[in-house]
């Protein structure tokens, strides 16, 4: 009897209470009257650069020019050796000497039968040799001429000059290689115009930026400012990164803001605006950006995956998987389950 009521006193024990609710912070997402600004991160470049080479094959003898030297027009960018080229501009001068040398023997026999002939004691015959004598010998003068003209510009040749005021980016051999006609040997960056040249996710160019004009801050000294507005965009991605080229137009360059130097570009952005979360909101669901999103009538979470633009330290922009009105748990996330009941301590937007 005993026995039996304490059994039906054990049956009679209420249900034990469900886990209390596990207390978070959350955010509730509100629409922007703006598109998030977009922050680059890019470099200096020459507006144009152009590679320098020989035109001709040779030995270099000399290449006084390194990268990151400023050269001026005329400077000499590196010299082939000129041994060969310098025998020929003598031959070609003996040449020319000896050409003017017969010549003048020519036209002096000419006028003599030129004299004769007015005067009856030549043939017209004789008169008709000492001409086309004559114009031989000034034919063979003109080709001489030339092919001293062009052992001059042979000469030349042995000599890489700069064709304008720039920067060596690059070289492409050094003394003593054996280098082929066009093989390029100074890259130079010219100075007449610089770019600020970002890679950019597709995403950014969705649309055009609300303002063309973009501002460009060098990245250890962000007072060191320049403007400039978009001038050429990479039709396509690179194959690896998935970005597109941009390239900026530079105006007004201060002197502190040199070539390969880093640089960051702030663009007003028209798209559709993004979000921005908090960096504590953020946690990952099979490999991928997720956050954790409460139903507002049960305050039940679920997880939700997200696409990510950009991270920041304190900041997300976040481009898919958000809408306006959702409630976001920003503290306690790593704690969290799936149809986990929680306890708003305080929410903000």
């Amino acid at each position: 009897m005993g026995l039996a009521l304490l059994v039906a006193g054990c049956d009679a024990t209420p249900e034990e209470d469900e886990a209390p609710a596990r207390p978070v912070r959350t955010v509730t997402l509100e629409k922007s009257d703006k598109g998030v600004p977009v922050v680059m991160t890019g470099r200096v470049e020459a507006l144009d650069q152009v590679s320098l080479g020989f035109r001709l094959s040779g030995q270099i003898l000399s290449r006084p020019v390194s990268v990151g030297d400023a050269v001026k027009p005329g400077q000499i960018l590196a010299e082939l050796n000129s041994d060969n080229e310098a025998n020929a501009l003598r031959s070609a001068k003996a040449s020319l000497n000896a050409a003017l040398a017969e010549q003048t023997q020519v036209q002096n026999h000419f006028e003599r039968q030129e004299t004769l002939l007015a005067q009856g004691w030549t043939t017209r015959a004789n008169f008709d040799q000492a001409e086309r004598e004559l114009r031989t010998a000034e034919a063979q003068v003109e080709a001489a001429e030339a092919q001293l003209a062009k052992a001059h510009d042979q000469v030349g040749f042995t000599q890489l000059t700069a064709d304008a005021e720039g920067v060596v980016t690059a070289v492409g051999a050094d003394a003593g290689e054996v280098v082929q006609a066009g093989q390029m040997i100074v890259t130079l960056a010219r100075e007449d115009g610089r770019d600020a040249v970002f890679d950019v996710p597709a995403q950014v160019l969705r649309s055009p930026p609300a303002d063309p004009v973009i501002a460009v801050h060098l990245a250890d000294a962000p007072s060191v400012t320049a403007m400039g507005r978009v001038r050429q965009v990479s039709p396509q991605a690179d194959p690896v990164t998935r970005t597109f080229r941009v390239k900026v137009g530079l105006s007004d360059v201060p002197e502190a803001m040199r070539l390969g130097a880093t640089v960051t570009g702030t663009m007003a952005s028209d798209a559709e605006p993004m979000i921005e979360i908090p960096s504590s909101a953020l946690t990952e669901s099979e490999g991928k950006p997720a956050v954790w999103i409460v139903d507002p009538d049960t305050s039940v979470v679920r997880l939700r995956n997200i696409s990510v633009l950009r991270f920041n330290p304190t900041t997300v922009t976040v481009d898919q998987g958000l809408d306006v009105g959702d409630v976001l748990v920003t503290a306690g996330v790593q704690a969290l389950r799936p149809d986990q009941k929680v306890r708003i301590l305080g929410s903000g937007s």
